[in-house]
């Protein structure tokens, strides 16, 4: 067997924060949460700093732009706010993401190919302050390149309806979603942008998707809190980690 290169990790620890707002305390901590993920070997966090502060908040960015050792993730709306805080904070990464106040959780991908003048513009600035840019979209190609076209270094698949698919056992439909997701990889890889993926990732469906090749970071968030009930954050992420790893071997 050969090692196709290690895919790396980014841990969304936006539920913690839930958790700690559904009591109105300080507890759990998010950044905690952050510094125990990586320690058990997550090569990133990604927070989602939404319009209505459902989950995490701004104070939860300040603390994880100063604590964390490893690589933020900041995931947003392209919003004027948002822009304003993330060229404060200078993350490593900004994932603009589509985001609707009566949503339980981002539902699709952005439409990068019918807002493309407004997102280029958005994009310009962080860009020029060295923060690595990635749109969260489905497989379409027309908006692979338009990602491409408008200056983003990253585009982030979408992984939901392959994850709900293969839960609800539809294995044909779901076969046929991961090979869209497949080709949507090998085409955003040869325009020269790098391939991250993630939405309603479990150990059960993780491994076709993590051994896709052109595919370099996963963000995996929900499923893994939810498993620290269980498990503890820690086992929880290196059981992930670990499947990860195995699903790049031949």
């Amino acid at each position: 067997m050969s090692d196709r290169g290690k895919l790396r990790l980014g841990v969304n620890i936006d539920h913690v924060a839930t958790v700690r707002n559904a009591r109105g305390s300080a507890w759990p901590d998010p950044l905690r949460a952050a510094l125990l993920a990586e320690a058990s070997g997550a090569d990133g966090i990604t927070a989602h700093l939404r319009e209505d502060r459902r989950h995490i908040r701004d104070a939860d960015m300040d603390a994880l732009a100063a604590g964390i050792g490893i690589p933020l993730n900041f995931e947003c709306a392209a919003t004027d706010e948002m822009q304003a805080i993330i060229l404060r904070l200078k993350p490593h990464a900004a994932c603009l993401v589509p985001e609707k106040r009566e949503e339980r959780t981002t539902e699709g991908g952005l439409d990068v190919a019918g807002d493309e003048a407004r997102l280029k513009a958005f994009v310009a600035p962080l860009r020029e302050a060295g923060i690595r840019v990635s749109m969260f979209i489905g497989h379409e190609t027309a908006q692979i390149e338009a990602s491409a076209r408008i200056g983003a270094a990253v585009v982030e698949l979408h992984t939901g309806l392959y994850s709900e698919l293969h839960a609800e056992g539809r294995h044909a439909e779901a076969e046929a979603e991961l090979s869209a997701l497949r080709q949507a990889a090998r085409h955003a890889a040869a325009l020269g942008l790098e391939v991250h993926a993630g939405h309603g990732l479990t150990y059960d469906n993780v491994e076709p998707v993590a051994a896709i090749p052109e595919v370099v970071e996963l963000n995996i968030g929900h499923f893994l809190i939810g498993e620290a009930i269980y498990l503890g954050l820690g086992p929880a992420i290196e059981e992930m980690r670990r499947r990860m790893d195995a699903a790049r071997l031949w």
